[in-house]
């Protein structure tokens, strides 16, 4: 990828590749879900990070947690106590990217009805293929024109 500025010069490569490696975390959807949930309620140990995050397994939080904290968004606090308490919150860094991120919610939601209705227009198109999908256990049928030519004559194959 290669990016210029506004005036014409061209990008930084070093600026360039840490915004491509950015974005692609913050396309994932659990940086931003962490982000939201330590920006809305603070520090917060481990267990109360997976509890208020639906879905997320104790794997991807923990690699989710240790990436953020690797970019400086997130900082971990080791309490010195038996069990040893674990807690994180959101750095400078980490509070600053989720306020740069509240322009794409605040884009999705004055968009929200358009981009319901192009998902809709797009679901209905038929598909060009014959024959029968097996998903699990329930077999779906393709469809597909009708033939305008007789099959091939000859033996079946075996």
């Amino acid at each position: 990828m290669n990016v210029t500025c506004p005036d014409g010069t061209p990008a930084d490569p070093l600026l360039e590749a840490l915004v491509t490696e950015l974005i692609g975390r913050v396309a994932d959807k659990w940086t931003m879900i962490v982000l939201e949930v330590l920006g809305e309620n603070g520090e917060l140990r481990f267990t109360e990070l997976a509890r208020l995050i639906p879905g997320i397994s104790q794997k991807m939080l923990t690699q989710t947690l240790r990436q953020m904290e690797r970019d400086g968004f997130v900082h971990r606090t080791i309490h010195p106590v038996i069990p040893p308490r674990v807690e994180y919150r959101l750095t400078d860094l980490g509070r600053g990217l989720g306020e740069a991120f509240c322009g794409v919610w605040i884009w999705a939601e004055a968009n929200l009805a358009r981009i319901q209705s192009a998902r809709a227009a797009f679901e209905p198109r038929p598909t060009t293929c014959q024959g029968t999908v097996r998903i699990g256990t329930v077999s779906h049928p393709l469809h597909r024109p009708p033939r305008t030519s007789p099959p091939p004559s000859g033996p079946a194959p075996p």
